[in-house]
């Protein structure tokens, strides 16, 4: 008896034979890392803001410290020490950017924007203050402000500039900074100054004469009775600490 072949299969189905499948075999997709294989990226957030803390501690005034977001999209391989670092000569306040890195058991590096704020009263100008003319206690005032959004050497406490001449005129209101007062001399020109070498358990002094004039911790030189030149650091009441 001859059979039709779509009924030959039909049978062979009843018989429960196996029949092949006529949809297509799909592919094998390939497994994603878990989550535990992936480094949080809360934890990056956490470790730049702990270092800004870090550096800020010295500041005076009320720190703020904010780190922009992680790109939800980042994915980096598990780090057990995640290590945040700046770049040289990078500020540690103000809009800054902190690095975090891992180097084992992958190695990798990523780059977070921050900004810290550190709100404190700056010395500024009350008054016009003349070139060359000592800066007294009545010329000051105190504001208060962002100084981490200020130039490097902003003055924060009034004994710093008080003594202290401008390098150039200043009008009232003017924010002082270290770099434009000029400290008041502890050694003169021509004044009779007092060399001092200090060692472990000994001390040597002699007199010479100033060559120069120089503010406390600037570099003095002087000459000696016998006529040799000398250099060390000025200190108050006309001593000039020379190095050994």
């Amino acid at each position: 008896m001859k059979l039709i072949p779509g009924l030959l299969a039909t049978l062979l189905c009843l018989a429960a034979l196996p029949c092949a499948s006529a949809a297509p075999a799909q592919p094998v997709q390939p497994s994603q890392p878990s989550s535990a294989q992936r480094q949080a990226l809360p934890v990056l957030r956490a470790v730049a803001e702990q270092y800004l803390q870090t550096q800020a501690a010295g500041l005076p005034g009320q720190v703020s410290i904010k780190v922009g977001q992680v790109d939800p999209r980042t994915s980096l391989a598990a780090c057990p020490a995640p290590e945040a670092f700046q770049q040289p000569g990078a500020r540690a306040w103000g809009k800054t950017t902190v690095g975090v890195r891992c180097s084992a058991p992958q190695a990798w590096t990523i780059y977070l924007q921050a900004t810290v704020s550190v709100v404190a009263d700056y010395v500024v100008a009350a008054v016009p203050l003349a070139q060359g003319q000592p800066v007294e206690a009545g010329q000051l005032g105190l504001v208060k402000g962002d100084i981490a959004a200020m130039p490097n050497g902003i003055i924060t406490n009034l004994a710093q500039a008080i003594g202290r001449t401008p390098t150039a005129s200043l009008p009232a209101g003017t924010a002082l900074r270290i770099d434009t007062l000029k400290a008041k001399p502890v050694v003169q020109q021509g004044q009779a100054v007092r060399l001092v070498s200090k060692g472990a358990n000994f001390a040597v002094s002699s007199e010479a004469k100033a060559l120069n004039n120089a503010g406390e911790g600037q570099v003095a030189q002087a000459r000696t009775r016998s006529g040799t030149v000398v250099s060390g650091t000025a200190r108050a009441g006309g001593i000039i600490e020379v190095a050994i």
